[in-house]
């Protein structure tokens, strides 16, 4: 098996970069027959908005950089597990949500009386700092499976069917945790925020 360097700062472009247009699809099979530089670019593609929604489930930027690296890293270990015709941002997406679930049942298994992160990181453009703490506690209390639907759902912008084949549940499913996640943060945030449908 051929080792894969994970760089967090690509410099110079010394060899050539794929082509933007290919689909992170063409890219992985490039990757599964040993173009790093394939692994490169899905790299470079997906770094930020894993982070940034690795670091809204975790609610910790620490444990979102750590999750990022064991999910690129699981990537590299596991690309031949991937399928040939499925899309692989789900799947890119699932091993991410599983490396933040064992980063935090190690945590717990090692810090007896560890709780989930206080709070979640959003941008500062979504208002005021008083409304986003009290977001970011309202979004921890909800359980894992109901975060991981509202986070990617109304945050992120996935389809329930992306978020249905990412998390491995069916679109129903991901739906009902949308919902009644969604529906807890309306009780919870009632007197400062109005949700839309």
């Amino acid at each position: 098996m051929t080792a894969f360097a994970i760089s967090w700062e690509v410099v110079g472009n010394a060899m050539s970069v794929p082509a933007a247009a290919d689909s992170d699809e063409a890219l992985m099979e490039r990757f599964q027959r040993g173009d790093r530089l394939a692994f490169d670019q899905l790299f470079r593609r997906h770094l930020a908005s894993l982070t940034s929604f690795l670091t809204r489930l975790t609610g910790s930027a620490a444990e979102a950089e750590d999750a990022v690296q064991l999910t690129f890293l699981s990537l590299v270990r596991s690309r031949d597990q991937f399928v040939r015709g499925s899309k692989v941002k789900p799947w890119l997406y699932a091993i991410a949500s599983n490396a933040a679930r064992d980063r935090f049942r190690r945590t717990k298994r090692d810090q007896p009386g560890a709780e989930a992160p206080p709070e979640v990181v959003f941008d500062a453009t979504h208002g005021d700092a008083g409304l986003r703490r009290r977001l970011h506690a309202a979004l921890q209390q909800l359980p894992e499976p109901q975060r991981a639907a509202v986070v990617l759902h109304r945050l992120e912008g996935w389809s329930f069917g992306e978020i249905a084949e990412a998390v491995g549940a069916s679109e129903t499913a991901v739906k009902v945790r949308a919902f009644r996640g969604t529906q807890v943060l309306r009780e919870l945030l009632k007197d400062v925020w109005e949700f839309d449908s």
